[in-house]
């Protein structure tokens, strides 16, 4: 992929420079946030090479595996680093709905907490690993390291309000002062005595690893910080403003914002519970299955807070992550076995690189390439996420980071007093694989995937008996035509000529690949019925020696009509000075009647263009 031009064509069809306010990157998803989301050309960015999708009011581009690199090519067009950039300030621009702008503060806010809740958590994880292996809680080694983990949750309220100042243009390190009250050891232990502020009792309560109380906090000093910015004299800014601002967002944060937001989160958090205990086990399937429909619509991110809060608070979490577990390995599943059943190169590199991703817990390559636009794969999924998911709700897994479910972050699942967690837990993930896997092999069909019909490249259903289809676009020649003496003198065979107007040659007929010439320009098949045809791109191409010529299938491989045979470099060889003509012959046309040719015609690959029969039948001899 060029990494530039992706860029280039996402930023204009994204309505330029101009109309971006702020750009940053998940796991696969460019997240633009646009002054005017109506200049968003959404079928333009569809159409932009490496562009999987685009989902969301505020366009999230689905790039896949090379998010970063394209992120890094669009910063360099910008110049911003994905920081805020000059937009439009035309009043009347299209404003997003306000719920499009609640889920994009809030991937704005935890999304970049995500590598550091992570990472530590993943840490500890291999740490109560270990000590199943003999490592001793109370070796120095072991609470040294595990404190990495526990510091980052014990903070977690002064990363929220960073992260939180970051989305809202505040001042990140005023913002990161305001939180820290709530977690200073003074203070928390004067909170827990009974302490008071103006004479207002302050509500007794912990802050440490909360996020939704931070969140508040620096939502009241962001809008204090622009009041106060408009109505102070430029020569006492720099300590005037954020001075008032602390003097007013602190004591209201201990007294009114904090509870408010301690609660907010506790009640929410118990909302998801009480599904989780009103359905019992059933909930895991019903979620598991749902994923592919929420995550397609970039709606997931709603379940950081929970997933975030439930850990940092309970230590566990015994909902989301078990049912991601199941919906990603079944996503990866369900590609592994339409990599193995499809016929189509394009198609099964897609399905190998994001069955690989799906495994590691990125399953929006597989989603997009492949799930969410053929039914088969799709129904293959759910099977397996079902399937997976109820073996977890079962035996009850919990997790315990706040990572992407995958091969690689397993670990999640360790606990120390209870070995059969982790155990049940890749129990789960290789019933929802195989589940997938194996309905994705019964299922899946080239010939009614929409992926490939889309692009030309499904084989063809209901060929009339007796036809050869066009292997190529292009203008049909006659024979005689050809300059190449075997090929009009009809030594080779009967048939015509074409001038392909494309590189990709497909399969005239169901059959046989029955002889494939070294030098990948030439290929022979042999039809159900016993017809022989060559096709032979370009004259006197075999001097090539195989250059600019790709094979798409191989001696003796069975292809369906309109199937991929083989790509040419067509500019290639014509600047290297040969003719692209290409003949496709019947070499054993003295068994049949050749009827239909019609010459100085254009054609699509997959139009009949002649009619074959075997000579004193009018049976149909080619399917």
């Amino acid at each position: 992929m060029d990494y530039t031009k992706t860029a280039t064509e996402i930023l204009a069809a994204v309505g330029g420079k101009g109309n971006i306010t702020h750009v940053e990157h998940c796991s696969t998803r460019l997240r633009f946030t646009l002054a005017d989301t109506s200049k968003a050309d959404r079928p333009r960015l569809t159409a932009v090479p490496g562009v999987m999708g685009v989902v969301g009011d505020q366009p999230q581009v689905v790039v896949g595996n090379d998010v970063v690199e394209v992120h890094e090519a669009l910063d360099r067009i910008l110049g911003t680093g994905g920081r805020p950039a000059s937009g439009p300030t035309d009043k009347s621009a299209a404003k997003p709905r306000w719920g499009a702008q609640v889920l994009d503060f809030i991937v704005g806010v935890f999304q970049p907490l995500i590598p550091a809740i992570a990472g530590a958590g993943v840490l500890k994880s291999l740490m109560l690993l270990a000590t199943m292996f003999g490592l001793s809680k109370t070796d120095p080694t072991f609470t040294s390291l595990v404190a990495i983990s526990d510091a980052v949750f014990f903070y977690l309220p002064l990363m929220v309000a960073v992260t939180t100042a970051m989305k809202l243009n505040s001042n990140r390190l005023v913002a990161m002062a305001a939180a820290s009250v709530m977690v200073l050891p003074s203070m928390t232990a004067a909170i827990a005595k009974g302490t008071s502020v103006f004479g207002i009792p302050i509500p007794n309560i912990t802050y440490s690893s909360q996020v939704f109380p931070a969140i508040l906090c620096v939502l009241l000093l962001a809008t204090l910080e622009r009041v106060l910015t408009k109505v102070t004299p430029k020569p006492i800014r720099i300590f005037f403003v954020p001075m008032v601002a602390l003097l007013i967002t602190v004591p209201a944060t201990l007294l009114f914002l904090g509870p408010l937001g301690f609660w907010a989160g506790t009640y929410f958090t118990q909302g998801v519970l009480w599904i989780y205990h009103t359905l019992g086990w059933v909930a895991f399937p019903l979620l598991a299955v749902a994923l592919p429909f929420i995550i397609s619509i970039g709606m997931h991110k709603a379940f950081i807070p929970y997933v975030v809060n439930q850990l940092s608070t309970a230590k566990s979490e015994m909902l989301y992550n078990p049912a991601s577990l199941a919906h990603n390995i079944a996503e990866a599943g369900s590609s592994f076995g339409v990599a193995l059943r499809t016929k189509d190169t394009e198609m099964r590199s897609t399905a190998v690189s994001a069955g690989i991703s799906a495994l590691f817990g990125i399953t929006e390559p597989s989603l997009y390439g492949i799930t969410i636009q053929n039914k088969r794969a799709l129904w293959s999924v759910l099977s397996g996420a079902a399937a997976g998911a109820t073996w977890l709700g079962v035996t009850h897994v919990s997790s315990y980071v706040a990572v992407g479910p995958g091969l690689a972050s397993m670990s999640m699942f360790i606990n120390a007093d209870d070995p059969r967690n982790i155990v049940n837990a890749i129990v789960g993930a290789g019933i929802a694989f195989a589940t997938a896997f194996v309905v994705s092999l019964f299922l899946w069909n080239d010939a009614v995937s929409v992926t490939l019909r889309a692009r030309g490249a499904a084989p063809l259903k209901d060929v009339a008996p007796g036809d050869v289809l066009s292997p190529v676009d292009g203008e049909v020649v006659a024979l005689s035509d050809v300059p190449d003496k075997v090929f009009a003198g009809g030594v080779v065979g009967q048939g015509f000529a074409l001038r392909p107007a494309s590189g990709e040659f497909r399969s005239p007929i169901a059959g046989r690949v029955t002889m494939l010439f070294d030098t990948h320009h030439a290929i022979g098949l042999t039809s159900d019925d016993g017809v022989e045809l060559l096709l032979h791109v370009g004259l006197d191409t075999v001097r090539l020696g195989g250059k600019h010529f790709t094979m798409h299938v191989s001696k003796d491989d069975r292809v369906d009509a309109g199937q991929l045979l083989l790509s040419a470099d067509l500019a290639a060889i014509e600047a290297a000075g040969y003719d692209t003509t290409t003949p496709l012959v019947v070499t054993n046309a003295r068994k049949f009647d050749i009827s239909g040719l019609t010459t100085g015609m254009m054609t699509k690959h997959g139009d009949p263009l002649f009619h074959v029969e075997k000579k004193g039948s009018s049976d149909a001899v080619v399917s």
